[in-house]
């Protein structure tokens, strides 16, 4: 028997070069140095090594494999390959492993220690893989790491790639980190040719300048441009973006948001909320609109600012926020409303404008003169400035420039008393209520005069160089008119009706927001754009799909009839995902890895 062996080695080495099939589909052995037959430990194998030339050379279908030692089951077309295990496919993938098995049958291969796949762009390195070559598909499941040229290294516990499609579908634990981001997901489809990347589920795209969260998202590693969908988020100066969706441009630093924003500075403690946003990182600035709202909170209180746009620009301590069209303010004790609102965080100044050049047929040229109300007190002008205390932010004064106009309703009866001159000064206590105005120039008046039972004594009509006001509790105190040229206390009956009212009086109350609400009533119906967005995350259907089925217990039928033993097709296969569909492989035999063969030379 030994001599048998010995001359079947030594024929195997003369001949050097041999298949045992003239079969092509089955596996061929094109070199092998020594080869050996251990019944006992491997029945209907021939156990084949290498010598000190060259590898064991294993051909089938267009893969050619090298091996330190093969064990080659001819009935079943099966080979195991161990020791530095090389596999090629044409020009394009390149394997090595400690150890690979191979089913020609079901053309299958699991290998296993150090395994690292390459093609062109791409290279997988895992413990364990699994190559289907009828579907051209690789899996792991173990754990793995994908290196892809300009686009990273991505990270996984699951990763599938479609060979033919160059596609990768990653799950579970995906991180993916290049010089520019590190991104992370629990699934992760990336296309190799073209480097994007779509993300499902909690997802982050960190930078150094930002963080982004979505869970739904794209991202496009080689322009660095993507955009996020479902809860998406950007983080970044204090500031956090969210919205529906969100666009962003990591080289230029710009994004964009679309339906249900809301902007939060952390920094200066405000909130920003429309429907369409732009920020432009560099230059510290962004515009938000469609409905848009600014909340800034102050001390106890909070302020509201409303208008077609909202504009953002600089640092915060330096920052300008700019109003355009229709702006109103809403706060507890005050409200206002301009055609455009300007108020500049380092000063502290907030001006209410007055566009002075409308088309006729403009919504806003019947009213458009900046207004204020404060407690009981309406007050117009040409243009309106508020100072705030930068420290405090509370309010210090107020400056009403041109056609200042201040009316408040008389307490009991049906008149108003009103003031107008040409400019107007306004001074706040520490509960930001006006104690103290002065109406400067060509100041006129009429007021009803009230004893302290809330009687009316009479209605004074008078012209003054100047006129003093002061408040006390909210209501006017004392009125004192400096310079005076003309004036007259009339009894409520011999009141000329034609004199109740100044000239360029406009009482305006209907237009007065008493809640942040009322700063939207005049707002045309809101339509938000549909976002189409990302296709729902199409689960992996399992590796071991219905169609490997059929192969593989073609393959077990096959061997059965010539083996006594279980069928290698079988085993080693992994198990199914989680969200996946559920094949039943029950039914399939499964051993361990086998041994690697002792060499009997």
């Amino acid at each position: 028997m030994k001599l048998s062996y010995l001359f079947y080695s030594i024929l195997f080495i003369c001949i050097g070069h041999f298949g045992y099939s003239q079969d092509a589909k089955k596996i061929k052995i094109e070199f092998a140095g020594f080869v050996n037959i251990d019944e006992k430990l491997h029945p209907g194998a021939k156990i084949l090594t290498r010598n000190d030339q060259q590898q064991v050379h294993v051909i089938h279908g267009g893969v050619n494999m090298w091996c330190d030692q093969a064990i080659h089951y001819g009935n079943e077309d099966f080979v195991e390959a161990y020791g530095d295990v090389i596999v090629k496919q044409g020009d394009t993938i390149n394997m090595t492993s400690e150890y690979v098995e191979y089913s020609g049958k079901t053309q299958l291969a699991f290998a296993s220690g150090n395994v690292v796949l390459k093609d062109p762009n791409s290279t997988i390195s895992t413990d364990t893989l699994y190559f289907d070559r009828t579907k051209q598909q690789a899996f792991y499941n173990a754990g793995g790491t994908v290196v892809k040229d300009s686009s990273g290294t991505i990270t996984s516990k699951i990763g599938r790639y479609y060979m033919e499609n160059k596609k990768y579908q990653f799950v579970e634990n995906v991180v993916l980190i290049n010089e520019e981001a590190k991104v992370e997901s629990n699934f992760f489809d990336f296309y190799s040719d073209s480097g994007h990347a779509y993300l499902f589920g909690p997802s982050t795209i960190t930078t150094p300048e930002s963080v982004t969260y979505c869970e739904k998202g794209f991202y496009d590693t080689k322009t660095k441009t993507g955009y996020a969908m479902k809860k998406a988020k950007i983080n970044y100066n204090n500031r956090t973006i969210e919205g529906d969706s969100l666009y962003f441009d990591n080289n230029t630093g710009f994004a964009s948001a679309t339906n249900n924003i809301t902007v939060t500075d952390s920094l200066n403690k405000s909130l920003l909320r429309g429907h369409y946003a732009e920020v432009f990182r560099p230059k510290d600035s962004m515009f938000i609109t469609k409905r848009a709202l600014a909340i800034t909170k102050q001390q106890q209180d909070s302020i509201y600012i409303h208008a077609d746009t909202l504009m953002l620009t600089g640092k915060p301590d330096k920052r300008i926020t700019r109003a355009f069209r229709n702006a109103r303010i809403y706060k507890s004790d005050m409200s206002a409303k301009a055609d455009s609102i300007h108020m500049n965080q380092e000063t502290g100044l907030t001006q209410l404008i007055n566009i002075s050049k409308f088309d006729v047929d403009d919504a806003f040229a019947v009213k458009r003169k900046p207004i204020i109300w404060n407690i009981k007190n309406q007050m117009t002008g040409d243009t309106i400035h508020l100072k705030s205390n930068t420290k405090t932010d509370k309010l210090d004064s107020l400056i009403v420039f041109d056609n200042a106009f201040i009316i408040s309703k008389d307490t009991l009866g049906t008149g108003y008393n009103q003031i107008n001159g040409k400019k107007l000064y306004g001074l706040f206590n520490e509960e930001n209520d006006l104690y103290q105005v002065d109406i400067i120039q060509n100041a006129q008046s009429i007021y009803y005069l009230r004893n302290d039972d809330n009687e009316l004594v009479g209605i004074d009509k008078s012209k003054s160089g100047s006129i003093k006001i002061l408040i006390e509790n909210r209501d006017i105190e004392e009125v004192r008119k400096i310079n005076q040229i003309d004036g007259n206390v009339y009894p409520e009956s011999k009141y000329p009706k034609n004199e109740q009212l100044l000239k360029g009086f406009d009482w305006r109350e209907d237009e007065r927001p008493k809640s942040v609400e009322d700063l939207f009533k005049d707002n045309p119906p809101l339509v938000l754009p549909i976002i189409k967005g990302l296709d729902d995350y199409v689960p992996q259907e399992d590796f071991v799909d219905e169609g490997m089925l059929e192969r593989i217990e073609k393959a077990d039928k096959e061997a059965r009839p010539t083996l006594n033993q279980k069928s290698k097709a079988s085993r080693n296969l992994p198990k199914p995902n989680k969200n996946s569909m559920m094949l039943d492989t029950t039914k399939l035999e499964t051993t361990r890895k086998p041994k690697k063969a002792t060499n009997q030379q």
